[in-house]
């Protein structure tokens, strides 16, 4: 599984004109899922960005997690993480899970961070969606569940 973490001050994502999903104080997910993930690494990534030590504590040092601050989440999923430009011009997409499975494991990665005491908000899976975000920091990660990068 591939993320891109984001830490926001807001972030939302629409879908044909309507806010499907809306967070404050938090961090935007936008998820990919590989044909070699499984439900470990929905477990492992939803740990992982629960827990990241991301948000400034008094001295304004990166050292509370979405949990300390209590954040909310926004995931998106997004296969194109999983896009591989190196040869040619157009990506190529064969290394992303088939739908139906990246779908049960996005939404094991939403479960998953629920159960640890998040507020999630999401996207739909599958559908062209617009999202916005105003990123605090900025702060980016890049995380890999199977820790390639």
């Amino acid at each position: 599984m591939r993320a891109v973490v984001q830490r926001v001050s807001e972030a939302s994502v629409r879908i044909e004109g309507q806010e499907v999903g809306c967070i404050h104080q938090g961090i935007l997910v936008l998820l990919g899922v590989g044909h070699k993930d499984e439900p470990e690494d929905a477990k492992y990534m939803a740990e992982k960005v629960v827990h990241l030590r991301i948000f400034a504590d008094e001295q304004g040092k990166m050292n509370r997690s979405l949990l300390d601050v209590g954040g909310s989440l926004l995931a998106v999923s997004q296969f194109t993480l999983w896009g591989d430009s190196r040869k040619g011009r157009r990506p190529s997409f064969v290394a992303a899970a088939e739908p139906a499975k990246a779908e049960a494991l996005y939404e094991s990665f939403i479960d998953h961070a629920r159960s640890l005491g998040v507020t999630v908000a999401s996207g739909r899976f599958q559908e062209m969606m617009e999202v916005s975000l105003v990123n605090d920091g900025p702060v980016t990660l890049l995380l890999d569940s199977k820790k390639e990068f």
